[in-house]
């Protein structure tokens, strides 16, 4: 595999700060409790990770769309199809109470995960994609683990 490009990597980093943020100030509650008064509560704890992980999943099947576009015919409309699945399982499955929904959240990361895979055996994303988003997704997971076991 060729190396991450390096806006790649940075952009992907800094995409996980919330993630980090939320699984923080939910480890240190006085975090917590200065970031409520000063942020309001949906910025803090569960929420923050939630709501964000909400919107990345959705984000990703914009990406995994793209992916789809680089090839036709029946291919395409299976990548189409699968493109979707992340956006429409944070649509109809994370919601409830904040363990429910990290759960749902995590799942919902590791088949992106799969999805990523796919995408990528098929040549359709970058020779580095998977390094990436293991990355990412091993970070994504690690701090939902917190909501979900906290």
């Amino acid at each position: 595999m060729t190396r991450i490009p390096r806006s790649a990597l940075l952009l992907g980093l800094a995409g996980l700060l919330p993630f980090l943020w939320s699984a923080l100030t939910e480890l240190r509650p006085d975090l917590g409790d200065w970031a409520v008064a000063t942020l309001g509560p949906r910025f803090v704890g569960p929420y923050a990770g939630l709501a964000y992980g909400t919107v990345i999943l959705s984000f990703m099947s914009g990406v995994l769309w793209g992916f789809a576009t680089k090839t036709s015919g029946r291919e395409a409309a299976i990548g189409y199809g699968l493109s979707v699945i992340p956006a429409l399982w944070a649509f109809f499955f994370v919601g409830g109470g904040p363990t429910s929904a990290a759960i749902y959240l995590a799942a919902g990361f590791a088949g992106l995960l799969a999805l990523d895979w796919t995408f990528w055996s098929q040549g359709l994303a970058p020779e580095w994609w998977m390094r990436l988003r293991l990355l990412l997704t091993s970070v994504v997971l690690a701090c939902l683990a917190v909501t979900i076991f906290a």
